[in-house]
C-alpha cells in the first residue's frame, strides 16, 4: 500500500538531525545524530523507520520496514474484515395486520437487528385507514414492546404524509 509509505519516512527520508533511537530489540539507545542512526541501522542490517515524528526529537526505531508494512497491512485487512457497515433495512406494515403476519414481519426484523442492521418499520395508510391513527401507533409501541431485549429506539413515531413510522437500532454491545 503506497498510503503508508507517505506517512512513514524511512532512511534517507529522515530529515531532523537528531533522533531518539530505539534498537531492533525494543532497547533504548539514546538520543543521536540522523548520520549515528543510519550507521547503527546498516550495522544491523536494518532500516531506520520514523515512527512517532511529532515528538521532540522524532523517534524512530531499526527494524524491517518489508516486515513492518506487512504487519500493518495485516492488521488493517483483519480490521476490515471484522467490520459492520449498518444498514438501514424496512418493513412494511398496515393498520389492520393479522397477527400471523405481525409475527413473520416481527421475526424479520429480529433478524435484520441480528445482524447488527437498523430497522425502519413502515406503517402505511390507505384510504379510510387514516381515522384509525391511534391504533396504528399501539402496532408500532407493540414492535418495540416486542423487540425491547435486542433493540432500542432510535427515532421516535413521525407521520410523514400517509405513512407512520419508526426506526429501530440494535442495542450496543456492552463488550
Amino acid at each position: 500500500m503506497v498510503v503508508i509509505q507517505k506517512r512513514i519516512r524511512v532512511n534517507e527520508q529522515i530529515r531532523s538531525s537528531e533522533l531518539r533511537v530505539i534498537g531492533p530489540n525494543s532497547e533504548q539507545l539514546g538520543v543521536v545524530s540522523s548520520v549515528r542512526a543510519m550507521e547503527l541501522a546498516d550495522q544491523h542490517e536494518l532500516d531506520l523507520v520514523e515512527v512517532a515524528p511529532t515528538a521532540k526529537p522524532p523517534v524512530c526505531r531499526i527494524m524491517d520496514f518489508s516486515k513492518y508494512k506487512y504487519e500493518q497491512e495485516k492488521k488493517e485487512r483483519r480490521a476490515k474484515k471484522h467490520a459492520h457497515v449498518s444498514q438501514l433495512k424496512q418493513v412494511r406494515v398496515k393498520p389492520h395486520i393479522e397477527e400471523h403476519d405481525y409475527q413473520t414481519k416481527l421475526k424479520q426484523t429480529l433478524a435484520f437487528l441480528d445482524k447488527k442492521d437498523k430497522v425502519r418499520v413502515n406503517l402505511f395508510f390507505q384510504g379510510r385507514e387514516m381515522a384509525f391513527r391511534d391504533q396504528a401507533k399501539m402496532l408500532l409501541d407493540r414492535f418495540v414492546t416486542d423487540t425491547a431485549e435486542v433493540a432500542q429506539i432510535e427515532k421516535d413515531v413521525m407521520m410523514e404524509g400517509r405513512v407512520m413510522s419508526i426506526v429501530i437500532a440494535p442495542k450496543a454491545d456492552k463488550a
